[in-house]
């Protein structure tokens, strides 16, 4: 993390929390030289992820905040964490779409950055609960048309009705009636959390049932997930990784967890390094 003098406030935010979590703690002095800014700077952006809850403050630095499995961040305070690494899973997920296929995009900031580079795949029908990913396709086609219809190949999307959580998804029984009458060439599914014993979770009661829904309703199931979410565990569980054909993270996924997936059902891509994924 060097050479970061210029970088947003959300962005450099964002770097200086994966330190501290990767870490389990960091000194002031030291994101001062990691980030080549001043002392001031880092300690403006400390109080501000202390204000949100997102780490303590301590003498001289700050440390993690262990969050209670029940609790779910906002779609704003996720959208600025792991920036890069969601463009690159996002990027390396996109590949896995093919022209012409029903895909089903649930909600998150991963699916969010997914969904922009989803819309140069031609003819696609997309089934999503997210609000902002519905907003992504709706957008790129009144910008394209100019007002006068839709472009030739423009994706079609049906956006289920719901109750919207914190993290502007669509939840509930209408939700879930939408999506248990489709079915899905592939689901591209953003998790609060994964790990071996608890699969993949969330803290959302109603998220974690529509997600089965999802789950029970696509021919093939893509994860797209950060490297923090491995090892965090939300209040409930909605799918284990025997059901889970693919897993898209970034190259931050440290070494062990690595050589646990290694001897776990679910393919394991790298972005930004090789991979044998190819298109549904």
């Amino acid at each position: 993390m060097s050479d970061n003098q210029n970088l947003l406030a959300e962005q450099r935010r964002a770097l200086i929390l994966d330190e501290i979590r990767r870490r389990g703690g960091v000194r002031v002095n030291e994101l001062t030289r990691k980030l080549n800014v001043s002392d001031m700077t880092v300690r403006r952006d400390l109080d501000a992820l202390a204000r949100q809850g997102m780490v303590e403050k301590v003498h001289g630095g700050a440390v993690p905040v262990s969050e209670p499995s029940a609790h779910e961040p906002g779609f704003e305070v996720k959208s600025a964490l792991e920036l890069s690494a969601k463009e690159d899973i996002a990027k390396a997920a996109a590949e896995m779409a093919a022209p012409g296929s029903a895909i089903a995009l649930a909600g998150g900031t991963t699916a969010f950055a997914l969904a922009q580079r989803l819309l140069d795949v031609p003819d696609l029908t997309v089934v999503t609960n997210s609000v902002r990913v519905a907003d992504v396709f709706y957008g790129a086609q009144r910008a394209a048309a100019g007002g006068a219809g839709p472009r030739a190949g423009a994706a079609t999307v049906v956006l289920t009705g719901g109750v919207r959580t914190p993290s502007d998804t669509l939840v509930g029984p209408v939700a879930d009636a939408a999506i248990r009458s489709l079915h899905f060439d592939v689901l591209f599914l953003g998790v609060h959390g994964i790990s071996v014993e608890a699969g993949l979770s969330t803290p959302n009661l109603a998220e974690a049932e529509t997600n089965r829904h999802f789950v029970r309703s696509a021919r093939r199931v893509v994860v797209v997930a950060d490297h923090t979410k491995w090892g965090t565990v939300g209040l409930s569980s909605f799918a284990t990784l025997d059901q889970v054909q693919v897993l898209v993270t970034d190259a931050g996924l440290p070494a062990e967890a690595r050589a646990e997936f290694a001897e776990l059902p679910p393919e394991l891509v790298v972005a930004g390094e090789p991979s044998a994924a190819t298109d549904i």
